[in-house]
């Protein structure tokens, strides 16, 4: 390897939205994450929304009000 062209490579703490802390190696020293392996649906197997930036109220406001137009305009013939 090539001398001083290479990043520092150290032992980082990482610490999740949920409180979950582990330890890892990169070049931060800290990170911060939204989701860790201890509150992802995937590996906890709750079903759980991860919704940031409030898109699934947004969809469930735009359209509340029109209900389901597909039940009440009938089957084709």
């Amino acid at each position: 390897m090539k001398e001083g062209i290479h990043p520092n490579y150290v032992d980082t703490q990482v610490h999740c939205g949920c409180g979950n802390t582990f330890t890892t190696r990169s070049t931060r020293p800290e990170l911060k994450v939204d989701i860790c392996n201890a509150c992802h649906p995937f590996f906890t197997g709750k079903l759980k929304f991860v919704d940031t930036a409030g898109r699934i109220e947004k969809f469930k406001n735009k359209f509340s009000k029109a209900g389901y137009a597909s039940l009440t305009r009938g089957k084709k013939k």
